[in-house]
């Protein structure tokens, strides 16, 4: 789904000594599952997954999705992909503080209203929200809660993609881990990305990417991993 060559990312194009979040490396993630990407903060973790869901343009390279280019799109091509293919979920919530959780849901939905409400209702409460939490605001709920009705919204469309930076890193262990599960199920079949400074929330993904220094450092999947511990 995603294949990345040479991908490289500049900070301070014009000085002497120049910054590299991403320093020049290839890789190929596959169609569904769920990828960790580790690495200490100024990896280029966070860059990598802007980079791939087009909030950012690396200043070197190219990024393959479902065989488009995606460095070369216009604007208004990244956002409809955005919309229409990706889903996002943040260590903040970003909830709008005036809608409850249902509506915080259904603003991101597109197609039939009726349908979107329906099909907010089943994955809040598949993500754990009792119906008379859906009225609630974001300020009556617990952070755990606000995450989760989070990662509805980034579900609402059935995105093939979701990005998911540091989606645990408010949360107490068992919320986090619940979260992982969640996407976990979601991943099945869909791609999954999380990007965590966290290894223990990583026991159960696919494919897990290391990074350090813009590069990457090791990229281990989930039978390689198995074999080792034989």
């Amino acid at each position: 789904m995603f294949e990345i060559n040479d991908i490289s990312m500049i900070y301070d194009m014009d000085t002497e000594e120049k910054m590299y979040a991403l320093d020049g490396f290839n890789l190929k993630l596959p169609d569904t599952g769920l990828v960790g990407v580790i690495g200490p903060s100024g990896s280029g973790k966070s860059t990598l997954m802007y980079c791939m869901s087009t909030l950012k343009s690396p200043t070197e390279g190219s990024i393959i999705y479902n065989d488009r280019e995606l460095t070369t799109l216009s604007n208004k091509d990244r956002e409809n992909l955005r919309r229409n293919e990706f889903g996002f979920i943040f260590q903040k919530h970003y909830l709008v503080p005036y809608m409850n959780a249902m509506d915080n849901v259904t603003v991101a939905g597109t197609g039939n209203v009726k349908d979107i409400k329906e099909k907010a209702a089943e994955y809040l409460k598949t993500l754990g929200l009792r119906e008379r939490e859906f009225k609630k605001k974001p300020a009556k709920l617990s952070g755990g809660q606000c995450q989760r009705v989070a990662i509805a919204r980034a579900m609402i469309n059935d995105p093939k993609v979701i990005f998911a930076d540091e989606p645990t890193a408010s949360l107490d262990h068992e919320n986090a881990f619940n979260v992982m599960k969640i996407l976990k199920k979601y991943s099945k079949d869909r791609l999954v990305i999380v990007v965590t400074h966290d290894r223990s929330i990583l026991s159960d993904v696919d494919m897990t990417v290391e990074m350090w220094d813009g590069k990457l450092s090791q990229v281990t999947t989930a039978t390689q991993k198995e074999e080792g511990e034989e």
